[in-house]
């Protein structure tokens, strides 16, 4: 679950009260969130089941269980809520096996919070098995932490995994900054206390108080997130 944990610390360079920086991995940091939507139409094209397009937006973000026991529902598929999670990781996983494209901005991002040594945990709803393939074509070393939905007992939307990644690092919640694309993620970050960057993909993102939503990672450096704490000691 983890690579090398920093110790604890109260302030990064500067003297800036962000602890830590955690982003989502699909639609956030690679451009899968259509390649999920495809793996799943497919998995019950062979079910002979075809997809509304608006479901999309109902499972987009959500951990496998939930949107997988919602597919099954919508349309009474024969299949069982085990047997749906490995069909859809497997064809998933097929559809990645050439590496995934990166969204615009997140190379930069990464490189810039690795090269100031800022903590930081990529935390997912995705299992375990589909991080390590899509980190191979990110790269683990951008990350001191990654935790895996598979792997926490309540995923996304509850506050477990940003929680979990900010006790692994040693971090205050209120002191870490979240990039998320969706409402489910979203939610969870903010249920956890944290400080949030939306940037949607699939389905808008209401404004809300303390909330943050900008257009693409391109807007996201360094900097804009030290902003976010401006004022705290």
């Amino acid at each position: 679950m983890t690579s090398t944990v920093p110790a604890p610390m109260t302030t990064t360079a500067e003297g800036s009260a962000l602890q830590a920086v955690f982003l989502d991995m699909d639609g956030t940091l690679v451009d899968t969130e259509g390649l999920w939507w495809d793996a799943e139409k497919a998995v019950f094209a062979d079910l002979g089941h075809q997809l509304d397009e608006s479901w999309r937006d109902v499972v987009v973000g959500g951990p496998m269980t939930r949107s997988a026991g919602f597919l099954i529902d919508s349309t009474g598929a024969d299949i069982t809520l085990p047997e749906l999670t490995v069909a859809l990781n497997d064809r998933f996983e097929a559809r990645i096996g050439r590496g995934v494209p990166l969204m615009p901005g997140a190379a930069a991002l990464l490189a810039e919070l690795r090269a100031y040594d800022i903590p930081t945990a990529l935390v997912s709803a995705s299992h375990r098995r589909i991080i390590d393939r899509i980190l191979e074509s990110v790269g683990p070393e951008a990350f001191h932490l990654t935790v895996a939905g598979d792997e926490i007992a309540r995923t996304k939307p509850h506050p477990d995994p940003y929680l979990h990644a900010a006790a692994r690092l040693g971090a205050e919640p209120a002191r870490c900054a979240v990039v998320e694309d969706t409402a489910t993620g979203v939610a969870s970050a903010e249920a956890a206390g944290c400080r949030v960057v939306a940037v949607p993909s699939v389905a808008p993102i209401a404004p809300a108080e303390g909330r943050v939503i900008v257009r693409s990672l391109e807007e996201v450096n360094l900097a804009f997130l030290r902003t976010l704490f401006t004022g705290m000691q």
